[in-house]
């Protein structure tokens, strides 16, 4: 990762991290104990990785950062509410996220939940209360985009089939519908509502960038299962092996962890020639896509 990249990454962690601070309700709020479990899950941790690819791809069509940052943001909410929910008992059971307590071990179970409610609807909040497109119904096609993304048809659906398929075999098709719905929708929206919030693209242009976005979802999952493979407890700041530990099907189970590698190298290769074909300058979203795959690889 060179230099100037590296600068723009962590002067990007840092804007999305102060605009979610400043964003969230203070501790000293009523509730306080809801409020400051929202801002224990929230802060003070994670790549970014969804903000990053917002920020890349408001870059591609001069969206105004104003703008891209209240996506960025409503992302993220999303992202971490789902976290929190996903480390509950009834789901993954987890109790390490981001190298400290989940949610629900720092709090407790009623607080976790009343926390993912809330972080979702803030971010619905934050879709609605500012100016992203100097078109109204456009603004609200977004809002339906990262409805649709969240909901049966997107993260939470792919959880639902995620949790179905504990213990089965799956195909490789199988388990990339799983994880284009489960890890791939939110990405794909993180790429798509920053875009829509500069220039008009033309039909074909918004069709490659989604494609993009798509091949970088599937890319960003078959990594996080290698590391879950390979990498310690400490360095991914949550529970190494608990896929198989839970006899989940993963692209490691299904792959072994060399032909894992070679699928996130060809899903990279992929999003590059969607970016070529967009006939427009691409190369911060270029970075974020080695980024993505490069990460502890």
């Amino acid at each position: 990762m060179n230099v100037n990249f590296q600068n723009w990454v962590k002067n990007r962690q840092l804007q999305i991290e102060s605009y979610l601070e400043n964003r969230l309700p203070a501790e000293n709020c009523a509730p306080e104990r809801l409020h400051e479990a929202m801002r224990y899950v929230v802060l003070g941790g994670g790549k970014r990785i969804r903000p990053l690819l917002s920020f890349a791809a408001g870059e591609l069509n001069g969206a105004d950062e104003a703008r891209v940052i209240v996506v960025a943001a409503a992302v993220e909410l999303i992202h971490a509410y789902s976290l929190v929910h996903d480390d509950l008992p009834c789901m993954d059971d987890d109790t390490l996220r981001r190298g400290k307590p989940t949610c629900h071990i720092q709090y407790d179970e009623p607080t976790a939940l009343l926390v993912g409610d809330s972080l979702q609807s803030l971010a619905f909040q934050l879709m609605a209360e500012f100016y992203l497109t100097d078109n109204p119904k456009k603004q609200l096609e977004m809002i339906k985009q990262l409805a649709q993304a969240a909901g049966s048809r997107g993260m939470a659906g792919g959880q639902a089939i995620d949790l179905a398929s504990v213990g089965k075999i799956l195909t490789l098709p199988e388990l990339e519908f799983m994880h284009i719905h489960k890890t791939g929708a939110l990405i794909r929206a993180a790429v798509m509502l920053a875009a829509h919030c500069g220039d008009e693209l033309s039909d074909d242009q918004l069709a490659h960038l989604d494609h993009f976005a798509k091949c970088i979802g599937l890319a960003f999952q078959v990594v996080d299962d290698v590391l879950d493979a390979e990498a310690t407890t400490a360095a991914l700041g949550k529970t190494a092996g608990k896929d198989a530990e839970q006899n989940k099907p993963t692209y490691v189970s299904i792959l072994g962890v060399k032909q894992a590698r070679e699928l996130a190298k060809e899903l990279k290769h992929d999003a590059y020639e969607a970016l070529d074909r967009l006939g427009i300058a691409t190369n911060r979203l270029l970075q974020v896509t080695d980024f993505i795959v490069q990460r502890e690889f």
